[in-house]
């Protein structure tokens, strides 16, 4: 089972995670969005050690059709997004995703 936090994002983003002892991160510069984000997702998804994966919402506009489509399907890791319009329909929906049920559903 992973057991490891990876982090994609600008150094700005990812440096509150690598404080509080984050080991796996991916610094993407904002001027290098569209060339460098693809590969830092498709790593970051590839490593065994990672279950869970932190980006910016807003990041997840930069990514390609077919990394997009990869993130959003991914059960682990599971990708987990940070402000901005998270397109992946928010942290209930991406809970719900990771473990198969919906810990907030009504009887």
């Amino acid at each position: 089972m992973s057991q490891e936090i990876g982090v994609i994002g600008s150094p700005e983003f990812t440096t509150g995670f690598r404080l509080a002892g984050v080991r796996k991160f991916a610094n993407v510069p904002p001027e290098e969005k569209d060339e460098r984000l693809d590969e830092a997702v498709e790593g970051m998804l590839e490593d065994d050690d990672v279950g869970i994966v932190v980006m910016n919402g807003d990041d997840l506009d930069f990514l390609s059709r077919n990394v997009r489509r990869r993130v959003e399907t991914s059960v682990e890791p599971v990708l987990v997004t940070l402000g901005g319009d998270a397109g992946s329909g928010g942290l209930r929906e991406q809970i719900k995703r990771a473990i198969g049920i919906d810990l907030m559903a009504e009887d």
